[in-house]
């Protein structure tokens, strides 16, 4: 149990600590100029080197990440209120409504995610603003989708009828009862959202979609290295991939948590009815 807390917990923490803690510890300027050293190699003045421009490559991954984090982290929760919120109603939705609510919920699930944010990313104002509600109100419909099948799996439970004879309105049994049971689902998928929504921005602004200039993010970063490529400016490409790549399996770590503790309690549960 413990072992998976550290290693679900760590990787978490350590990427919060480098984007929020990062200027304190390395509070150089990001859009700091520095014209005798362009493309500068990692060295004490800059451990990640410099961009085409002089720029302090160490700053701008850290306040890129703030600016990351502060794009998925309310995309995030966007899509976790409204794909929880979905299924709830879809779960206590009387029959027809509930088909009609599923019918729209696939059409929704068709239709290729990256293209409905190219499209709007190209159509909406470039602010972090439309871009966190654009990846939120596309991230939704799969979480909407396993809400729903574990309502319908526990509104035949015991305690849901015993809730319902006993007068229990929606709200109250989705408050009490519902929403408990399927609490550790919840937590797996919204890891799960966040990294998503990370990787989401990362690839608009990796198109030249995403949070719009002087702003910058690890996408773009990570662009504008790999233009970089023929001239061997290794430092620009493996420090924003690495980050990506890091908070997406920060992500798939706390998720691997919250499923070992569940899987526990329920082997738990088994030997103790067998016993």
């Amino acid at each position: 149990m413990r072992r998976d807390w550290v290693a679900g917990v760590a990787p978490l923490m350590l990427l919060l600590l480098f984007c929020v803690l990062g200027p304190v510890v390395w509070p150089a300027d990001p859009a700091a100029l520095d014209a005798g050293a362009p493309l500068a190699r990692p060295c004490l003045a800059y451990p990640l080197g410099t961009d085409a421009l002089g720029r302090d490559e160490l700053a701008r991954l850290i306040h890129g990440g703030r600016e990351t984090l502060s794009v998925a982290v309310p995309a995030t929760l966007l899509a976790f209120m409204l794909g929880t919120g979905y299924g709830l109603i879809a779960g206590f939705a009387p029959r027809i409504a509930a088909r009609v609510l599923m019918r729209l919920l696939d059409a929704l699930l068709a239709l290729p995610s990256l293209v409905v944010l190219l499209c709007g990313a190209a159509l909406l104002p470039r602010t972090g603003f439309t871009v966190s509600v654009l990846i939120g109100v596309t991230a939704w419909p799969g979480l909407a989708r396993l809400v729903r099948t574990e309502m319908v799996s526990l509104r035949g439970r015991d305690f849901a009828h015993a809730a319902r004879q006993l007068g229990a309105d929606p709200l109250h049994m989705a408050r009490r009862h519902f929403l408990p049971n399927i609490a550790r689902l919840l937590g797996v998928n919204a890891t799960f959202l966040l990294g998503d929504s990370v990787l989401a921005l990362s690839a608009l602004s990796f198109l030249g979609l995403g949070v719009p200039p002087p702003a910058a993010s690890w996408g773009s970063m990570l662009q504008s290295g790999i233009g970089l490529m023929d001239l061997g400016a290794w430092w620009l490409i493996l420090p924003p991939g690495f980050l990506i790549a890091g908070s997406l399996f920060a992500a798939a770590a706390v998720g691997r948590m919250f499923f070992s503790e569940e899987k526990e309690q329920k082997t738990f549960a088994l030997r103790w009815r067998k016993g």
